[in-house]
């Protein structure tokens, strides 16, 4: 069983996108800059968004953090969204959801200009990412790709299972993991909560993604031999023994499955790292888009 470290291959790419960075700045030009916005207070978007933050410090990124109060209206919400696409100096931004609820997601989603929308959720985006055009790959299923493709795991003529039908996760990781390419050309079923025969799906299949959200889905009966395990799921679990009060735990019950598998991620440390990874990435390809002007 290899565990697919996605610590330390983040920690690869930061490198890499900070050589990049270091010949920019040689070269005189501007170095890339990414904003978040986050409204309100949510524990878990606070500590994204920090490591985001700190993130880009390392790599030698500009960013900006626009933190507003639960109380801002749609409408102002609406005008900072604004204000950040007409701004030269910042590549790309994010919106951290979940947005409190008197505030329209799906409105704000749509009004982040396709350009900077680094988060790759804009349905232009996401249009360009199913045709197989450049664009930005939403950063989780982008990571996903990535850590498969670094780690040599094959993927051309397997049978992937996803569980999950999210537009950030589950969606597009079934689309990127049957195309042409490098870690793709699978054959894909997308599962979700109305699947019938899931526990049969799920051990005949090859690799197994679970974007679910439920701790310790996945059991060890439920995969056959030599599995590949991708373990989207983090879900905080209240823990009063702990000093956090709680601790993290994946879709994947990991001590039941990994003896059974070829590659697991761990949770912490496998898709998480990733998806930070690859937004700086999406970050450093607009300030690329931009041209070598600033």
């Amino acid at each position: 069983m290899t565990l697919l470290d996605g610590k330390k291959i983040s920690n690869d790419i930061k490198d890499e996108i900070a050589a990049e960075v270091q010949q920019m700045k040689s070269r005189g030009e501007r170095v890339p800059h990414l904003a978040a916005v986050i409204v309100g207070s949510d524990g878990a978007s606070l500590t994204y968004v920090g490591s985001k933050v700190r993130a880009c410090e390392r790599v030698g990124f500009e960013s900006t953090l626009k933190q507003l109060p639960e109380s801002t209206s749609e409408a102002e919400l609406l005008e900072l969204v604004a204000a950040l696409n007409a701004d030269p100096e910042i590549d790309g931004y994010i919106v951290q959801l979940p947005l409190p609820k008197h505030i329209d997601e799906q409105k704000v989603l749509m009004a982040v200009h396709p350009d900077k929308d680094v988060d790759g959720f804009h349905p232009a985006n996401f249009g360009k990412m199913a045709l197989e055009l450049e664009t930005f790959i939403s950063a989780t299923p982008f990571g996903i790709i990535e850590l498969l493709q670094r780690y040599g795991v094959e993927t051309s003529g397997k049978h992937a299972v996803v569980i999950g039908r999210s537009h950030i996760v589950g969606r597009p990781i079934s689309i990127l993991l049957s195309q042409k390419g490098p870690a793709g050309n699978a054959t894909v079923t997308l599962a979700h909560s109305r699947t019938s025969n899931l526990p049969e799906l799920c051990r005949q299949a090859d690799i197994i993604v679970s974007a679910l959200g439920v701790p310790k889905f996945l059991k060890a009966d439920m995969v056959k031999e030599g599995v590949v395990v991708i373990d989207v799921g983090i879900t905080r679990v209240p823990d009063p023994s702990r000093e956090r009060g709680y601790y993290i735990c994946g879709d994947v019950d990991f001590e039941g499955v990994s003896p059974k598998a070829s590659y697991i991620t761990p949770v912490p440390g496998g898709v998480g790292p990733m998806t930070i990874a690859m937004l700086l990435k999406n970050t450093l390809l607009a300030r690329q888009r931009h041209g070598g002007r600033g």
